[in-house]
């Protein structure tokens, strides 16, 4: 450069590694690819196509559009942020369940993805008596006044028929009157009948850019709630037979999450055809979690550390059932549980699902030490722990399951007390 030129340069609003770059680009052709000289207008066709790794005379547009957007950094600033959208969109999960056993964690793990983010959330809970109206909505009766005051003084009511939208329609029409995501939430999916809880609406889970990719046919009923609901939606990316209630499409800014329990028994057990159409993620337990090892549990004015049970009684479960289903989560007890709470809640479901049918068997590990050699072993039933032998039946359990007291374990020595 001239002394003319390195002054021109000096005075520009840019930080000196700025000033070295454009030094170097006006200057060494080499360093940025430039095949061109600079007084060229099409100088800088060959470095971008170069960079993008295009090598096609043809593609020779793609320098075209980064000439023009070089100086429109607002139009790029929109062009990054819808691009960053349709990649969130792509790799968005539009069904998912999150699985595993009592406790991991799972409503938590979908709270603090869309509660504790402000998201649009609709919540509804699957039980052996739920069913597609209760999913999706029907007619149901209620008084209206007619206006008419009888003989007798009173008002004149009469029985009249009205469409209540239950949790999916809530959440599909939200869904179709905004761009921001909605999601409905299915609390444990697996208590209910899918089958008959979704209906037709099963065909709308296949997606594509996250559409419902095979519309299906609105019921009557169902046609004239989302015609009305839907009728002065902004959104200008409706189809005209959705808007108008006759066909049932998913938005792509609707999210169907739900839990699933692994140690229910479910008494309507998924089909593969319905699984295939979920995302799946399991939920494990977390031993390392540090506010769960906080807790304790009190057993005869001693201390127990959850984890520590937690550990040995998991392991006893996936030995006795072959299964890591029926294991207890990290927040299975959601602070410190006292002996009676610990009965009733923890030694009721260990009894009750695991080692009830187990009695008789070496699985059964409700048992405890009868001899100081710790040979011999008696079991013992849950009804015994409603006994005057309580808290020795609990307190010989924990030692037959190798569980120690906070005030038993020895603390590790440092090294300088080693030495």
């Amino acid at each position: 450069l001239t002394k003319e030129e390195e002054t021109l340069v000096d005075k520009l609003p840019l930080s000196e590694v700025s000033k070295s770059y454009l030094t170097k680009f006006v200057t060494d052709y080499s360093w940025w690819g430039g095949a061109k000289t600079i007084d060229r207008g099409d100088f800088y066709v060959s470095p971008i196509l170069s960079a993008a790794k295009l090598v096609n005379a043809s593609q020779s547009f793609v320098a075209d559009l980064c000439a023009f957007l070089s100086n429109r950094p607002d139009m790029v600033g929109l062009l990054v942020a819808a691009g960053n959208k349709v990649e969130q969109d792509v790799s968005s999960t539009y069904q998912q369940i999150y699985y595993g056993a009592p406790g991991t964690g799972k409503s938590h793990k979908i709270k603090s993805e869309v509660d504790e983010k402000n998201k649009i959330c609709y919540r509804t809970t699957f039980h052996p008596d739920s069913d597609y109206s209760t999913f999706v909505g029907a007619y149901k009766p209620s008084m209206k006044p007619t206006g008419t005051i009888l003989a007798s003084g009173e008002k004149e009511e009469i029985i009249k028929y009205t469409f209540v939208p239950q949790a999916f329609t809530k959440a599909y029409v939200h869904a179709w009157n905004t761009k921001d995501e909605v999601y409905l939430v299915i609390e444990e999916i697996n208590r209910g009948n899918c089958a008959q809880i979704f209906g037709d609406l099963f065909q709308l889970l296949d997606r594509k850019n996250g559409f419902s990719e095979y519309p299906i046919d609105a019921d009557s009923d169902l046609e004239d709630h989302i015609k009305e609901k839907l009728e002065t939606s902004t959104r200008d990316d409706i189809p005209e037979q959705v808007r108008a209630g006759k066909k049932l499409m998913l938005p792509s800014n609707l999210y169907i999450w739900a839990t699933m329990n692994t140690s229910d028994q479910s008494l309507f057990p998924m089909d593969s055809a319905f699984k295939r159409r979920w995302d799946w993620e399991c939920v494990p337990v977390d031993y390392e979690n540090v506010d769960s090892a906080k807790f304790v549990i009190n057993i005869d004015g001693k201390d127990y550390l959850w984890h520590d049970f937690l550990k040995n009684v998991n392991a006893r479960i996936k030995k006795a059932t072959d299964s890591e289903d029926k294991q207890m989560g990290n927040f299975f007890i959601t602070g410190n549980v006292t002996e009676n709470q610990f009965v009733n809640k923890v030694m009721f479901y260990l009894w009750n699902d695991i080692c009830k049918e187990e009695f008789g068997s070496l699985n059964n590990f409700f048992r405890n030490y009868i001899d100081e050699k710790k040979s011999e072993t008696e079991e013992f039933s849950f009804n015994d722990l409603f006994t005057s032998d309580k808290k020795k039946l609990l307190s010989k359990f924990m030692e037959y399951i190798e569980v120690k007291s906070v005030a038993d374990v020895k603390p590790e020595k440092s090294e300088e007390e080693s030495e």
